[in-house]
């Protein structure tokens, strides 16, 4: 029912944003991978709540626990079940969502689809689901690492009309980590927290631009030709709460280019490998890797609840107004960041595996 998501590496998430807590179960992972609850707890810090001035001030240690699948520190082979408890819940601040639809928010196409829904903190909709994505994607980062060194790091591009000067091939993680919105422009990084500041104590909230690097890709990921690696890479990343738009290499602003501007040529570096003078196909020819950086941009949409007033209706249709409450992010950019990264690594080690089984077979 779309909880599911990759082929060899499988991940379901599961729980809902108030309900008793929300998790993931992880099948397919290679045994005896070493990884502990610390680690993941890394990628998990990131992501959590009031984190920052800047965040949702909802208080979440989001701590998790490994119920299956690893044994004295290794993985087995079997599946593994990561649980985070939900613990600073208020319901109460709901109670006028459970009758009033938020604007542009999941509410309504719930109930069109299901005829019930939990009303609570928006649910299977909020974003707290995606604690699932970014505990299995910590493993994922490990497999990548092993394995072939790969790198991915993401980091906010743009909020709003405020976009920062970043080179995706030289940026390092304690450049995005540096401060509280992730942007690792330092001058831009500050107008931009002023700017969501702003938008909250306005009670609005705005959106941006999330871009992405994975770094030291083996050439030869992706299958062709509805699996295609940019393709998977897509529905990953749009998968994610207010994700509207996505981009990889060049993006839209290749479609201003002539085939002779974009082409991407080649030439033999110094050790005999294959690379491509330019990168404007971002890492991916034919749906497959071909060893230069996959660069990725995904763009959020504003935060659907704000205190606001705006109009809406009821569950029978009356029109009515409506104000959110509750406690909310003012822009999801800054929190957003491990989420993509979770989803490229997720995407990535899925068809490593799939390249491994295939293809790697009689090579070896």
């Amino acid at each position: 029912m779309g909880n599911t998501f990759g082929h060899l590496f499988r991940i379901t998430t599961f729980g809902e944003s108030h309900g008793g807590g929300v998790g993931v179960v992880i099948d397919g992972c290679p045994p005896q991978l070493e990884i502990s609850a610390e680690e993941i707890q890394v990628e998990l810090d990131r992501r959590r709540p009031g984190q920052s001035k800047i965040t949702t001030p909802r208080k979440e240690s989001d701590t998790c626990e490994i119920l299956s699948g690893v044994f004295e520190g290794k993985t087995m082979g079997t599946p593994i079940t990561i649980l985070v408890r939900n613990q600073d819940t208020r319901s109460q601040d709901y109670d006028e969502m459970a009758v009033k639809y938020r604007p542009s928010h999941a509410d309504a196409t719930y109930d069109a689809k299901y005829g019930i829904r939990n009303w609570q903190g928006g649910g299977r909709s909020s974003a707290r689901e995606t604690i699932g994505r970014v505990a299995a994607g910590a493993i994922a980062k490990k497999i990548l690492k092993i394995v072939g060194g790969v790198e991915i790091i993401g980091y906010v591009k743009r909020i709003k009309d405020l976009e920062g000067v970043v080179d995706p091939n030289l940026v390092t993680m304690e450049q995005v980590e540096s401060n509280i919105v992730r942007c690792p422009d330092a001058e831009c990084a500050e107008r931009m927290i002023e700017k969501i500041e702003q938008i909250r104590r306005e009670g609005d909230s705005i959106g941006g631009v999330v871009e992405c690097v994975a770094r030291n890709i083996p050439k030869g990921l992706g299958e062709p030709v509805f699996d295609k690696l940019e393709a998977d890479l897509a529905k990953g990343v749009m998968s994610l709460p207010a994700s509207k738009g996505f981009e990889i290499g060049s993006g839209f602003a290749g479609t201003l280019l002539t085939g002779s501007e974009h082409n991407d040529e080649f030439y033999t570096d110094e050790n005999g490998e294959i690379r491509t003078v330019t990168n404007r196909s971002g890492g991916i020819q034919g749906g497959i890797s071909n060893g230069e950086n996959i660069i990725l941009r995904v763009a959020f949409k504003p935060t659907a609840t704000i205190r606001k007033e705006q109009r809406t209706v009821t569950l029978t249709g009356e029109e009515t107004l409506l104000a959110g409450k509750g406690r909310h992010d003012p822009c999801v950019l800054p929190r957003a960041v491990p989420m993509v990264e979770a989803m490229v690594a997720l995407v990535l080690c899925d068809h490593l595996l799939r390249q491994q089984g295939q293809c790697g077979v009689l090579k070896a």
